[in-house]
Formats: C-alpha cells, structure tokens, sequence
C-alpha cells in the first residue's frame, strides 16, 4: 500500500496574511456580537498569530476589549469581560 504524502502548509505570504486579517475580522466580529465568543483551529504558530491579529482589529472595529486564548490546538476569541472555554466542554445551559 503506498504511503501518504506528508502535509506540508504553505506560510502566508505578507500579501495574503493582510487580506485574510481583513477578511476574517467581519467574520470574527459578527459571532462575537452574536454568540459572545469565536473558536477556531488553530494548530501552528503562524495560526495563532493571524488570529491574534484579527482580535485586536475586532478590537478596533467594536471598540470593545477582545482578548485571545489558545491551547496548542484551539483559538478562542472573545469579549474582556467573558472567559473562553477551551477545554472542548461547551457550557451546556442544562448542566450548569
């Protein structure tokens, strides 16, 4: 049976990172005024920094305080004032 091609990324190029920072903020920034929080894979490093970068331009955008936290697999996004569940557990209204 023939092997698997090992996965390879691609980094970003600067061109690319500007526009996906662009057009990940609206997107990230409509779920934060709707559900409070974003949560995304974010595995690599290179991951981990766009999103912080589209945090603070949510920031920006709201004029709210975003913060960021990330686990090594997941990234979350979400208002100062409210704590990211990074564990993989959502918060079930039943079992809180």
């Amino acid at each position: 049976m023939p092997q698997q091609p090992t996965l390879r990324r691609t980094p970003l190029d600067a061109d690319e990172r500007a526009r996906s920072e662009a057009n990940f903020a609206p997107l990230v920034a409509e779920h934060l005024t709707t559900s409070g929080r974003f949560r995304i894979s974010a595995d690599t490093p290179e991951l981990v920094e766009l999103f912080q970068a589209v945090a603070r331009r949510v920031g920006e955008m709201l004029h709210r305080p975003v913060i960021s936290y990330a686990n090594g697999r997941y990234m979350v996004i979400t208002f100062a004032d409210q704590t990211p569940a990074l564990t993989g557990e959502e918060t079930h209204p039943a079992r809180q």
